[in-house]
């Protein structure tokens, strides 16, 4: 079976940021060179794309914590002030029998955040075993924590729509806990390092098999 035809078998390489194509040098140096349309760096691949994305990863595990464990939520009423956790939010919607609301704070804020650290956990460690088990389902999954990395901010959303609301009625104060700033912090970390990970590093092995082969 003939390899597949990639940019770098052809001594091609793509920019990162404009996606402009351009030729390599018949030394085959890419030091120094910039694309023509841009201005920006070339390079094969993302420069330190595992480095930067583990990195990125236990950050964003290390802010999760205390996204988790802190309030997320104060509520000040005549009858005292009280604190929520995202969770103790998701069972309050639930036995106040608003169990779409919960549904959505705890895919949002729960479910998402952490399938994104496992699913990049997941590729992370393929890549750097150089696994050839089903690519294209690991570029897949890839593609799916891209499209909903932004759906991660909805519990802040949630929140700051509340607090505007409550505060309008001038009966209650609502106010953000300290875990907002942390789980904004920590979206943000696992957003940056889907953006690090370069995903044709998964292909990369598949390639160095066909030209072992």
């Amino acid at each position: 079976m003939n390899p597949p035809l990639t940019a770098r078998n052809v001594s091609m390489v793509p920019c990162h940021r404009c996606h402009l194509i351009s030729q390599i040098p018949s030394d085959g140096k890419l030091s120094g060179m910039a694309c023509p349309r841009c201005g920006a760096a070339l390079h094969q691949r993302k420069p330190d794309s595992l480095n930067r994305t583990w990195a990125l990863v236990i950050a964003a595990i290390v802010f999760y914590i205390p996204a988790m464990v802190l309030p997320i939520s104060v509520t000040t009423t005549f009858a005292g002030a009280q604190s929520d956790t995202i969770m103790s939010g998701v069972i309050y919607f639930i036995h106040s029998g608003s169990w779409h609301i919960a549904l959505v704070i705890f895919v949002a804020s729960v479910l998402v955040p952490i399938l994104k650290i496992l699913i990049l956990i997941f590729l992370l460690i393929s890549v750097q075993v150089k696994s050839k088990w089903r690519p294209l389902d690991s570029t897949r999954l890839y593609r799916i924590i891209e499209l909903i990395g932004k759906w991660s901010m909805v519990d802040i959303y949630v929140i700051t729509l509340m607090a505007a609301l409550i505060k309008l009625g001038g009966l209650a104060s609502f106010d953000a806990g300290p875990a907002a700033l942390y789980f904004g912090t920590m979206v943000v970390f696992t957003m940056f390092a889907a953006m690090s990970f370069d995903p044709r590093l998964i292909w990369d092995c598949m390639e160095e098999n066909h030209d072992s082969g």
